[in-house]
């Protein structure tokens, strides 16, 4: 152990205890950690979370919080665990495809809430408590699945990633919606006319014939929870098959 109990080793945090070092019962919790990093992400960007301000918000030092978080990455870790515990698990139905779907919802409200979370997704935080029970709870889903479990851990995987796409899309529109000088209607207005200007001169027929039926904007006016559940149904379907 280096000084200021960062470890001199590779380790998981999992397996060390809440507070490095002797002396007396420890003064805070991950939990608190990681609910006070969660809290700063939410509201401001996980770029906001630093070490600095999660000290501060729980009333501790800078240095004396890395007794309890070693590194960044490990401060990380305890926020995407902590997030993935708000996961509401219920009994199978047997319909694996129905129960991988509503699990996806979970995910994309999961990631509404918590902007920050798409970047941060990667095998190395897929291993904490809460994402162990996610994963087991998957499989459970995926019992009635005839594939290996190792190709079950990778749908659960592709999945993800897919949701993870797609609210970051989400995510980037609002995000733009909210930086623009003028309404969002306004926006959408000049540029609904700007497409239509070119469907109408016929150089894009099949184009012209795609958005016939939602309007001249791709896009525009959809019902994004719609598309969300096909585009993920389309991705079960094609597993199975």
């Amino acid at each position: 152990m280096t000084a200021g109990g960062r470890p001199a080793e590779p380790e998981v945090i999992w397996s060390r205890p809440q507070r490095a070092g002797r002396g007396p019962r420890p003064a805070h919790s991950r939990e608190s950690i990681a609910a006070e990093a969660v809290r700063i992400a939410d509201a401001e960007g996980i770029e906001a979370a630093s070490m600095r301000r999660v000290a501060a918000g729980i009333g501790a030092g800078t240095m004396s919080l890395y007794n309890y978080v070693p590194r960044k990455e490990e401060l990380y870790e305890l926020m995407v665990d902590a997030v993935s515990g708000e996961y509401e698990f219920t009994a199978p139905t047997g319909d694996w495809r129905a129960d991988l779907l509503a699990l996806a919802r979970q995910t994309r409200a999961l990631m509404h809430r918590h902007p920050w979370l798409p970047r941060l997704l990667s095998p190395v935080y897929g291993f904490s408590p809460n994402a162990l029970r996610y994963l087991e709870h998957s499989l459970e889903c995926l019992a009635p699945l005839d594939v290996p479990d190792a190709e079950k851990l990778e749908l659960v995987a592709a999945v993800n990633g897919a949701v993870a796409t797609y609210v970051a899309g989400e995510l980037a529109m609002a995000e733009r919606a909210r930086a623009l000088p003028w309404s969002e209607d306004e926006e959408q207005g000049v540029r609904t006319a700007w497409l239509g200007s070119r469907l109408a001169s016929g150089e894009y027929p099949r184009l012209a014939a795609a958005v016939s039926g939602t309007g001249p904007v791709p896009g525009a006016g959809l019902d994004m929870a719609a598309v969300f559940d096909r585009s993920v149904s389309r991705l079960l379907g094609a597993w199975e098959a």
